[in-house]
């Protein structure tokens, strides 16, 4: 096993900049989930760290070694892609076995290590099949196997899980999570989908535009945003942001009047901002409640999905442009033209106009504890 480091890379296609001036390490043992909007150059900087892509600029350490002068072969890492990659005329176990049959190692060998491979993944009764008569999760974990054969000092992973239906993630995802704790070994996953990257991580890498946005363990990020795309991006529903006008603010919280004329109070120190100043609210789904006495908001009801136990509910709220989404515990009437719902302060996030998010306090100690009420402040 081995950590992986990178220092300053770049990568640009002619005059086309894909990647810029990104420094990550990456621990032994560590499951690191790159995560970003298409184009965002997560996969690109996975290739590069497998060898496949030569970086513009910077270094690759793996294992405290620089590597770019190294092939693929050489870097003692393997990749798993979202085509699987699998030969058709080989069987399950051929498949597996090829890059150790390439390498001239002993059959008896390559024996062993398919068939501890296959009793890892659950497939040994795979073995003898072709890949035309496996379903699409059994030849992502023949994919997989190929790759732990090779004991690799890292796992790459490029969005694995995005040819199979959602049944199916689901399922996969599990497995990816066990196989790191069996395995122990380092790995970096790409995905576009934030769930995969919640589910799985230990650190989630967040990249927008080449940059690295922020790095964090899955619920430092959803908790703490350092910016305005981090939190829309991170969470499922994404947060609702509203945008609207700094009143006035202290070290425990800010007022902020929307766009429609609501006022809202915000748990966060935005002090080094002025009045007047534009900024956006951020606001999760899950974080709205019929009984919040706080952050009341009225609006008009567009659509409501049922859910069972609870139900999403879409409003389209005064002055803004994005519809809110709004997830409420129990049942909600399909006919009810318009709802009212509160906030807590705490629950809420602001956003500067360039985006970065003003620090989150616990809000007035005297509030938490009674002493006044939140209309009295």
């Amino acid at each position: 096993m081995a950590g992986v480091r990178l220092q300053g890379i770049d990568k640009a296609f002619s005059e086309t900049r894909v990647l810029s001036g990104i420094d990550l390490d990456i621990a032994d043992g560590e499951f690191v989930v790159f995560v970003g909007p298409s184009g965002c150059g997560k996969s690109t900087l996975l290739r590069i760290i497998a060898g496949l892509e030569e970086p513009t600029a910077g270094d690759v350490l793996i294992g405290g070694e620089r590597v770019n002068h190294l092939s693929p072969a050489d870097r003692g890492i393997a990749m798993v892609f979202q085509s699987y990659a699998l030969y058709p005329q080989m069987s399950v176990a051929e498949n597996m076995g090829f890059a150790l049959k390439l390498a001239g190692v002993a059959k008896a060998e390559i024996a062993h290590a398919v068939a501890a491979a296959a009793e890892t993944l659950g497939i040994t009764q795979l073995l003898d099949r072709k890949p035309r008569a496996l379903s699409g999760g059994q030849r992502q974990r023949v994919a997989i196997g190929r790759a732990i054969v090779r004991q690799p000092r890292v796992f790459l992973f490029d969005e694995p899980l995005s040819n199979l239906d959602a049944s199916l993630r689901v399922r996969m995802r599990y497995e990816f999570a066990h196989l790191h704790k069996v395995l122990g070994t380092t790995m970096i996953y790409v995905t576009h989908d934030q769930i995969e990257a919640m589910t799985l991580a230990d650190r989630i890498v967040v990249l927008n535009g080449g940059r690295i946005e922020q790095v964090g363990a899955p619920m430092h990020l959803y908790e703490h945003p350092a910016t305005a795309f981090v939190g829309g991006f991170i969470g499922s529903p994404r947060m609702n942001m509203l945008g609207g006008a700094l009143v006035r603010a202290d070290e425990y919280a800010a007022e902020v009047k929307l766009a429609g004329g609501q006022q809202l109070r915000v748990a966060v120190d935005a002090r080094k901002a002025s009045a007047g100043d534009p900024v956006t609210v951020g606001l999760r789904p899950e974080h709205v409640r019929r009984d919040e006495p706080a952050n009341r908001l009225t609006g008009a009801v567009r659509f409501v999905e049922t859910l069972g136990g609870s139900a999403f509910a879409y409003l389209d709220l005064a002055g803004q442009a994005d519809t809110l989404t709004c997830q409420i515990e129990g049942a909600i009437d399909p006919g009810v033209e318009s709802l009212e719902l509160g906030v807590a302060a705490e629950r809420l996030y602001l956003f500067a106009e360039d985006g970065g998010a003003f620090p989150r306090t616990a809000g007035n100690p005297d509030i938490a504890a009674g002493k006044i009420s939140l209309a009295g402040v």
